[in-house]
């Protein structure tokens, strides 16, 4: 996960240099910037719903034998 991070934030560093000697962003850095926001929301979802699926189940299984 860490190495994902580090790989994002030099993307993003990338970009903002590059935008700094234009005068405004093109479309294919809004694209890029979609894209990794896309990226990093499922991501979150996934491990999020996957985290409360396992807490359900766990829950389930203790309210079962209680």
């Amino acid at each position: 996960m860490n190495a994902l991070l580090t790989s994002l934030v030099a993307l993003w560093n990338d970009i903002t240099d590059r935008a700094k000697g234009e005068k405004g962003a093109t479309a294919t850095e809004y694209a890029l910037l979609v894209g990794l926001i896309a990226l990093v929301i499922i991501g979150g979802v996934t491990l999020f719903g996957n985290n409360l699926q396992t807490f359900f189940s766990n829950l389930g299984v203790k309210v079962g034998n209680w």
